[in-house]
Order: C-alpha cells, then sequence, then structure tokens
C-alpha cells in the first residue's frame, strides 16, 4: 500500500471542497482522510495505488469544483495505519466545523490582495547541512531537495500565486571544487529530472531555460537543456531558469566579451542584451534558504533593486508554503528603487 501525504492552501474551506476530495477518493479505491486546517488549507492523507494516487495530485492541482488551489505540497510516505475507507475528519461538531470553514473562505475572499512579484529568484542553501544531520551523504541533500515532487510543487505554486518568472541556482561557477562524487550527483538529478518537468512543461505551458557556461557541463545534460528549452520556447505563462555552472562575475565577463567582440559600445541597455538573462524581467525578489544572508554575486545587475528574503530552513525542508509565506513578506514591503 502506498501513501500520500498533501497539503492544499487556496480557496479550499467552505465550497464543500471536502465532500468533492472523498466522492473522488472514494470513487477510485482510495482510501484515507481529509481534514481543514487552522491555517485555511486544507490536509489529505491518501492510501491506494501509485497510479491513483498520482492522478489524485493531478486532480487536486487543477482545482477542481470551485476551489482554487494556490499552492499544493506533497509527500509519499511509508504506510503505517492502514485505512479500510475514506472519510472526512471534523475537529468540532458538524455546525461548528462549517462555521469555521465560511469564516476561512470570508477571509480569504475579502483580504487585502498583496503585490506579487514578476521574477523571483531562488538561491537554494542547506542541502549538504540537512544531509548530514539526516546522518546522510551529502548528496543525500541534493537528491531530496531537487526531487521532482519537491521542485514540482514550488514550481506549481509560483505559477498558480502569478509569478511570472522563477529562477533556481543548481550550480555555481564555483561548485567545480566540491568532490566529484558531489558534482555528478548534481548533475544525474537535474538529468534524469528533466523528461518530467518536459511533461509538466506541456501541462502548465512552462518555458524552461538554462543560464550559464555550457562548456563544462556534461555533454548529455547540456544536449537535455537545449532539447527542453527548444521544446517549450513558445510558452509565454510561466518561465523556469535553470542556472547551472552559473555566476555573477563569470557572466559579467562574458558579457563584456561578447560586446568587446562585436565591437559594441558598453551601455547599460547594451550589457543587459549581452547577459545570459536577456530578454527576461529584472528580479524582484531574491530568496536564500539556510539562514545565510549573502547573495553570493548572484544576478548582480538583474537583482540591483530586487527585495531579499533569507528563510532558517534549509532548502530540502522549503515547502511551497514558506515559499508563500516569502511572498507574503514581498507584498508588505514599500519598493523605492533608490527614490
Amino acid at each position: 500500500m502506498n501513501e500520500i501525504q498533501i497539503e492544499l492552501i487556496g480557496r479550499v474551506q467552505g465550497i464543500r471542497f471536502r465532500a468533492l476530495v472523498a466522492k473522488y477518493c472514494r470513487k477510485q479505491k482510495i482510501t484515507g482522510y481529509v481534514v481543514n486546517r487552522d491555517d485555511g488549507g486544507v490536509f489529505v492523507c491518501a492510501q491506494g495505488t501509485v497510479t491513483t494516487l498520482h492522478a489524485l495530485v493531478s486532480w487536486l492541482q487543477g482545482s477542481p469544483g470551485l476551489s482554487k488551489v494556490e499552492s499544493m505540497q506533497y509527500h509519499w510516505k511509508s504506510s503505517g495505519k492502514t485505512y479500510s475507507s475514506f472519510e472526512i475528519i471534523r475537529k468540532t461538531h458538524f455546525f461548528a466545523d462549517q462555521l469555521a470553514s465560511f469564516r476561512s473562505l470570508g477571509k480569504r475572499l475579502f483580504s487585502r490582495s498583496l503585490p506579487v512579484p514578476t521574477h523571483v529568484a531562488i538561491i537554494p542553501d542547506g542541502n549538504r547541512r540537512w544531509a548530514k544531520r539526516q546522518g546522510k551523504e551529502v548528496h543525500f541533500g541534493h537528491y531530496h531537495a531537487g526531487s521532482y515532487a519537491h521542485m514540482q510543487s514550488l514550481l506549481r505554486g509560483a505559477q498558480r500565486a502569478g509569478v511570472k518568472c522563477l529562477s533556481l541556482w543548481g550550480f555555481s561557477t564555483e561548485n567545480w571544487t566540491r568532490p566529484e562524487i558531489e558534482r555528478k550527483a548534481i548533475f544525474s538529478l537535474i538529468e534524469k529530472s528533466l523528461s518530467a518537468l518536459e511533461q509538466d512543461a506541456h501541462q502548465y505551458r512552462i518555458r524552461f531555460i538554462h543560464v550559464g557556461r555550457k562548456d563544462r557541463l556534461p555533454r548529455s545534460l547540456v544536449k537535455g537543456l537545449y532539447h527542453i528549452a527548444e521544446a517549450t520556447k513558445t510558452y509565454t505563462d510561466f518561465t523556469v531558469v535553470l542556472c547551472l555552472d552559473y555566476g555573477g562575475i563569470d557572466e559579467l565577463v562574458r558579457a563584456a566579451r561578447l560586446l568587446q567582440k562585436g565591437k559594441k559600445q558598453i551601455t547599460e541597455s547594451s550589457l543587459f542584451e549581452a547577459l545570459d538573462t536577456a530578454g527576461l524581467p529584472k528580479v524582484d525578489l531574491v530568496i536564500r534558504t539556510s539562514g545565510e544572508q549573502r547573495t553570493s554575486g548572484f544576478m548582480p545587475l538583474q537583482a540591483a533593486y530586487a527585495e531579499l528574503y533569507f528563510s532558517e530552513k534549509y532548502f530540502p525542508d522549503f515547502s511551497a508554503r514558506d515559499f508563500e509565506d516569502a511572498l507574503r513578506e514581498y507584498g508588505k514591503r514599500q519598493r523605492r528603487f533608490g527614490k
């Protein structure tokens, strides 16, 4: 028996969402339960075959009924208790439960909407420290952080929130000093994830592009990155930027050489056009995990006026809900751009 635990945030209370989930699961022979959370979200524990549980995740991502799923985080678990049916769990009696649901819906409908950043960049730090805390080899942290389930939840959460561009720094120009086994683990994980990411790209109209050097990465990885970029280049709804063998200083040096080779005058406009990110919006929000409070030279020009958000969590533990917290903090800030 396979088990998946799903956390959903959005318009999911006060609209008979739990009843809809229960009806779907019972029809698909999925057992478990669904319960409202105090923060306005919904928690689903589901047991069934891998196929039916994957189908459940896809169905929930589609915001069934009157719901609007803004972010979703899910984890596969080893089944402990086995459920014989699918139930709706209520923490109080029926009428109090319904009243709490309607109050949650009212808060979401009438809360003041906050501005959403157009371009968010994530510096995913803390994978190795997370692995050591778990008593594992350091590359285990990369596998957990870069797992398809973890990345999918962040990408879908960003897209549902209205973010138009999300940049992820997967490997820096300085990371070549790390042990070879660790480097190979990172490259292998990314390469294996590309086919699944491409499926999501076509389903959700996501454009994938790679920025950074291409001459030092494994040829098979470069080939895969080129393929997914070509296959998704017509999508404009949401762009994901994979930053591999990328460094801000290295990018500026390469941009200057490109302009010099073309005998072009170096101006602010021409410099931006020569960067790897040419054509993309400037970064509005930079998120760094693991408690480190620096940007390490990441996109120095593109993020010159970006808001900075530092999370204490290691990246493997950084969830879609944590991402939403960063967006909420961004929305409360007043940006002046030096004025």
